[in-house]
């Protein structure tokens, strides 16, 4: 079966679609499996873990955000639930 998602390092909290991926598609990370919460576009990202708002989204094994609102495990990240790790640096200055 063809892997339909790529985690780019393995303190990731999120993984990247490497094609769409439906609503209600099951997926079987690291022996847990879970169910995808939205759509999830091509190259997007959706959770591996819940995360709280405030808390780091880790890609590439670097931080490249902070969540704006909790996001639970299977669900969509991109701009309407978290903020840039280097916005929030610029702002906080």
């Amino acid at each position: 079966m063809k892997q339909k998602y790529i985690v780019m390092n393995k303190t990731d909290n999120c993984a990247t679609a490497l094609e769409d991926i439906k609503k209600g598609e099951e997926i079987d990370y690291s022996d847990i499996k879970f169910k995808i919460k939205q759509e999830i576009p091509l190259g997007h990202k959706f959770a591996l873990i819940d995360i709280k708002s405030g808390n780091e989204v880790r890609k590439y094994g670097q931080v490249i955000g902070l969540a704006t609102q909790n996001i639970f495990k299977g669900e969509w990240i991109h701009t309407h639930n978290i903020i840039s790790h280097y916005l929030k640096e610029v702002v906080n200055q």
